[in-house]
């Protein structure tokens, strides 16, 4: 299976424009991966390539726009630079650029590696940074070695502390007309490949079936996994000593802070009436009649706080810089997200005073249900 972008190492170059970010990447690759001219503001938007990289493995490449473009669109453009480092793990800077961006980078803990870049031209050579030129291939093999020892080698599981090798894990996976026609979703894939890679047995399920499925088995599973929309229908058939959560739940743990979700969760029970609450999800689709994020979430929150409860949804990488006309922040899961970017949502919304919590967790607490992780 390709590695998805979300499990990939993010890689951003940023720098001024005709800095040499796009010729970078091109060097990197070793293809014609972006757009290069002499043209100052040519790079418009993000352009990604996905990569294997000597000792890092899976990685995103990402070229930004230059940060000191001053034509009509910059603005936009540096919208877009700014979207990047959101979701970067680590950060080439081509020098020079200005110290505050810098800072930026460093106030949000991201892995920092200046490069002087076309050395074969260049006057000097940066202090702490490495010299490289596209067009020679100097330096290049210094900067991958660096982008290596700046990475991050991450064991973590999805399914960490919730099951053993050996377990059996029932999964309920409702199949209804927001499911992908054909295939399942990204979570649902993720988790029972997981489980499979740690000898565990995995029995999936819809929910009008679980009760079957259970009365099949010799002995309680040890785990069953649901869908957040099905907690209701779900949680009563689960035996006594079985453990229950959600593959949003998992997510929320495996991507983002779950204790600080949980105290979301809690406070989201205690807005008023006239609350404004924001749900925000990492992919963009088309709604559909049953969508959790659009539907059945919004119809739950209604039910328990009242109709007067102003909801608005964003999606994908459109998340308000200002968070705090919003009393709280319901996030997806975010299994299209690295957790990087997870987290950085995280930061802004603690840094702004403003609660977050996730999909699983937030249906969880407003159901009344315990849960597992």
């Amino acid at each position: 299976m390709k590695t998805p972008n979300s499990e990939r190492v993010h890689i951003a170059i940023f720098g001024n424009c005709n800095s040499g970010k796009s010729s970078l990447i091109n060097a990197i690759t070793g293809e014609q991966t972006a757009i290069v001219s002499d043209v100052a503001g040519t790079t418009t938007d993000l352009v990604k390539r996905a990569v294997e990289l000597p000792n890092v493995g899976a990685a995103l490449l990402i070229d930004t726009p230059g940060l000191d473009d001053n034509t009509a669109l910059g603005t936009l453009r540096s919208e877009q630079s700014r979207k990047a480092l959101m979701q970067t793990d680590i950060a080439i800077v081509l020098l020079p650029v200005e110290d505050k961006f810098l800072a930026q980078i460093r106030a949000l803990e991201i892995p920092v590696i200046q490069v002087t870049p076309k050395a074969d031209i260049a006057t000097e050579v940066y202090k702490d940074s490495i010299a490289v030129s596209a067009t020679t291939g100097k330096g290049i093999d210094s900067l991958i070695t660096a982008i290596a020892g700046s990475c991050e080698q991450s064991s973590r599981l999805i399914t960490e502390g919730v099951c053993s090798s050996g377990d059996t894990v029932v999964l309920v996976m409702p199949q209804d007309s927001s499911a992908p026609k054909g295939r399942l979703i990204k979570p649902q894939v993720e988790v029972i490949r997981e489980l499979l890679d740690r000898g565990c047995s995995a029995i999936c399920c819809q929910p009008d079936r679980l009760a079957h499925t259970l009365s099949s088995l010799a002995k309680p599973p040890q785990v069953v996994i649901a869908d957040s929309s099905a907690f209701a229908t779900v949680k009563p058939l689960v035996p006594q000593g079985v453990r229950l959560t959600s593959f949003s739940i998992l997510f929320a743990a495996y991507k983002g802070d779950i204790e600080l979700f949980r105290e979301g969760a809690k406070h989201l029970l205690t807005l008023p009436p006239t609350a404004r609450i924001l749900i925000a999800e990492a992919c963009s689709h088309t709604p559909q009649n049953e969508d959790i994020g659009r539907v059945k979430l919004p119809r739950l929150l209604r039910k328990k706080l009242g109709d007067e409860i102003r909801i608005e949804t964003v999606s994908g990488a459109d998340f308000p810089t200002d968070l705090t006309p919003y009393d709280i922040v319901i996030h997806c899961g975010a299994c299209m997200f690295t957790r990087r970017y997870v987290l950085s949502r995280i930061a802004q919304a603690k840094s702004q005073g403003v609660a977050m919590t996730n999909y699983g967790v937030a249906i969880a607490a407003l159901l009344g249900i315990e849960t597992d992780k």
